[in-house]
């Protein structure tokens, strides 16, 4: 009886001294493999059909910006991606025409700062803000959902989800196949305002011309109306003068005889 509780002792104290024993301690179990960082080119690639779309993300640097936000928001983000034939449906020359920084509203206006499935739509409040914006605030666009269909407009174009390409927190990713065109980009246009008209002229029976001065009656007015009229006025002043003079000679020439 003693030997084995001897005995027993001696395994308890070996198996205490194995796990005290220096690198006899259980090791860390290795990490498991990281999950890849989410990426909406990504997706769009696996879909086959959104070249020009990933073209835009690009050339915009806007596909940075998405995949960013992706792995660093709590709210996720929703994108609705148009086909190529969608954008082969915009009149030609559309996208060449719009500047850079339209081109970048144009393109963040298909995405939704939150995650959206397709059943929250059902109880959304419009307008919906899009990640577009401008000097005149944020742009928005309207959506109505049943349960078989959930359509979006604009305020310029209409158009319905055909297809779900990812529907996973945090990335919800839907196919149309029109390109959102925001009413602030691609709306009328307000008409510019007239040239003011000029200011009428009073309408009356006499001439524009200032009317001349009535002309006097008499020797007074025919000389200032006319230069021949104030030469003959000076000869006869020479010639009463010459008479009056002749006339006094006389007198004195008569006194005398």
């Amino acid at each position: 009886m003693a030997s084995t509780i001897t005995t027993t002792i001696a395994l308890i104290v070996a198996t205490l001294l194995a796990l005290t024993a220096p690198g006899a301690r259980t090791q860390p179990a290795a990490p498991g493999p990281t999950a890849a960082p989410l990426n909406l080119t990504a997706v769009l690639e696996k879909g086959g059909q959104y070249s020009t779309l990933i073209r835009l993300l690009r050339t915009t640097q806007v596909e940075q910006q998405i995949n960013s936000q992706l792995n660093n928001s709590y709210n996720g983000l929703t994108v609705f991606a148009p086909t190529d034939n969608a954008f082969n449906s915009l009149k030609a020359g559309t996208l060449n025409s719009l500047s850079q920084q339209e081109q970048v509203a144009l393109v963040l206006y298909h995405v939704l700062p939150r995650f959206y499935s397709l059943s929250s739509f059902q109880t959304t409040s419009n307008p919906i803000q899009t990640q577009a914006s401008s000097n005149n605030g944020v742009y928005t666009l309207n959506i109505t959902s049943t349960t078989s269909q959930v359509n979006i407009s604009t305020g310029v174009v209409n158009t319905t989800i055909t297809n779900t390409l990812r529907s996973d927190f945090p990335l919800a990713v839907y196919s149309i196949e029109e390109v959102l065109l925001p009413y602030d980009l691609f709306g009328a246009k307000p008409p510019g305002k007239a040239p003011a008209p000029a200011p009428a002229k009073e309408k009356s029976g006499k001439s524009d011309r200032t009317p001349a001065a009535p002309k006097a009656d008499g020797p007074s007015a025919e000389a200032e109306s006319s230069p021949s009229a104030a030469v003959r006025l000076k000869g006869r002043g020479v010639v009463w003068s010459f008479v009056a003079g002749a006339g006094v000679l006389m007198g004195i020439v008569g006194s005398l005889l």
